[in-house]
């Protein structure tokens, strides 16, 4: 019988950096290692259903059913060594902005800060490597009486994986991070991600407009937008929507649930 490869080195987590980090600005805050969970926005959400909307960190090593937007799967396998090695977590707190508007692209803007100065971002939760996805960003929100309780997830390729069946094809942080695992991707994200995220919710979006259209990976672009619109993406203006230079004028998309694809030159879509 063989023993499973986490059995003999398991992934060193650095929870106890992580939280020495964030408690002292987060009181109550927690950090949770799992092995194993059907999605962590979706342990969060129901945690939060059920009255659970202490502030918490929860990571898990492999995602049997992970989410993104739109409805669509985000595959991950176990650890940072599986050959489509990835990182999958989700952050939870209480959250009370003003205006919600722009947070998933605040939350984009601080991973790529994060992590590497050759990472773009797409409108509205994408972050990519030379027109390749490398992780995406998956927001959700539940109420219990007055408070409003923030699922923020994030799933980030580590190594590469197969491409097959993905609309996107997939980047991976070892291309511009040789070396780097997913504990330490962990480390580099998650301390800045919460500081952004209640300078989010005391400042709005606008303070990031200007660095998120900097990061543009649209800017300039020919777009498909899904109700077959086309146009040239003119970056975000101050509370996060995409502005897009029509037939018939400037539009500004502001739903999630509208899809944009780049152009080629030739009139095809670019993935």
């Amino acid at each position: 019988m063989s023993t499973p490869i986490n059995a003999i080195h398991p992934i060193r987590w650095p929870a106890e950096a992580i939280w020495e980090a964030v408690e002292p600005d987060l009181p109550g805050f927690t950090v949770e290692i799992v092995g194993q969970l059907d999605s962590t926005n979706s342990e969060l959400m129901r945690r939060a259903r059920a009255g659970q909307m202490a502030p918490v960190l929860l990571v898990a090593e492999r995602q049997t059913a992970g989410r993104g937007r739109l409805g669509r799967d985000w595959h991950s396998e176990a650890g940072a060594r599986a050959a489509g090695g990835s990182l999958t977590f989700s952050i939870g707190l209480p959250l009370s902005p003003l205006d919600w508007s722009g947070l998933s692209l605040a939350v984009g803007v601080s991973v790529v800060q994060s992590l590497h100065p050759d990472l773009r971002l797409k409108w509205p939760n994408d972050v990519w490597l030379h027109d390749y996805k490398l992780a995406g960003i998956l927001i959700e929100t539940a109420s219990l009486g007055e408070r409003r309780y923030a699922v923020v997830g994030i799933g980030l390729n580590i190594k590469p994986r197969d491409g097959i069946g993905l609309a996107t094809p997939p980047a991976w942080l070892g291309e511009v991070l040789p070396g780097v695992d997913a504990p330490q991707a962990l480390l580099r994200i998650v301390a800045p991600l919460i500081q952004a995220i209640k300078a989010f919710e005391a400042h709005g979006f606008a303070p990031c407009q200007t660095s998120f259209n900097r990061l543009d990976a649209l800017d300039g672009l020919t777009i498909r937008l899904s109700d077959g619109t086309t146009g040239v993406a003119q970056g975000v203006d101050a509370v996060g929507a995409l502005q897009v230079l029509t037939a018939h004028g400037l539009q500004k998309i502001t739903s999630s649930e509208v899809s944009v694809r780049p152009l080629s030159p030739f009139g095809y879509e670019n993935f």
